[in-house]
């Protein structure tokens, strides 16, 4: 099991920050998930009739991320939030990226309901993970990347487990190490916002349509929520 905990510094700054962790085990990530592969294209075909378009900067739900990364010296226009990264590539390209069928399936609910998304292969993650500040010691090897060390700034909201950082400035990018394919089995998606209040049920209807993407291609799933109310979550 791997707890997730969000610091007490990062809850004081963020009071309205709530994350679903949504755990799947047993995942087959080697046959189709035809559910992903229709959700992705409708998403693709509404774009393209006019009907739907990505959150944009001025939606709320985006701009309360780039508000937070300016709040931990993190410039959002240069770096951006994953999901504000995700919904503008799908605005100039038509179409989202085909990956792997779990991180296409995270990426098409993130998109539709304008939260930012992520995951870990949990057999690759050491000990627990916390959502804190960075202190300026810490190694980062980007996805994508596995020859390069980055050092976050001391103060950047970083995931990280015993071992090094797992995500960069909150959401933008995820580490190499930890990153989701088709071999992986046991995953923990996080799902998030920073006003529950506003945004709770839009968290939880996401992590329900997550939830039914996997289900077909895993034995298990669950869903926890931390924030600063409950600061911790022990996955399944």
């Amino acid at each position: 099991m791997t707890t997730f905990r969000l610091s007490p510094a990062v809850a004081d700054a963020f009071p309205g920050a709530l994350v679903a962790v949504v755990t799947a085990t047993g995942l087959r990530g080697h046959e189709p998930w035809p559910a992903t592969a229709a959700a992705l294209a409708d998403l693709e075909r509404r774009l393209t009739d006019g009907t739907w378009e990505p959150a944009g900067e001025n939606d709320p739900r985006i701009e309360a991320w780039h508000t937070a990364y300016r709040s931990f010296g993190t410039n959002p226009r240069r770096i951006r939030p994953s999901v504000d990264a995700l919904g503008r590539r799908m605005t100039k390209k038509g179409a989202l990226p085909r990956i792997n069928p779990a991180v296409d399936s995270y990426n098409a609910v993130s998109v539709r309901h304008g939260l930012p998304a992520g995951a870990f292969d949990l057999d690759h993650v050491t000990g627990d993970i916390e959502i804190r500040y960075a202190d300026g010691d810490e190694k980062f090897t980007p996805l994508g990347e596995p020859g390069t060390v980055e050092c976050p700034r001391p103060g950047e909201v970083v995931y990280v487990d015993t071992t090094d950082v797992l995500t960069r400035h909150w959401n933008h990018r995820d580490a190499h190490r930890t990153r989701v394919t088709e071999d992986s089995t046991r995953v923990a998606f996080v799902l998030e916002t920073l006003d529950a209040t506003r945004d709770g049920h839009l968290l939880e209807t996401a992590a329900g349509e997550l939830r039914e993407l996997l289900a077909p291609h895993s034995a298990r799933s669950t869903v926890d929520y931390l924030g600063p109310a409950h600061p911790g979550a022990t996955t399944a």
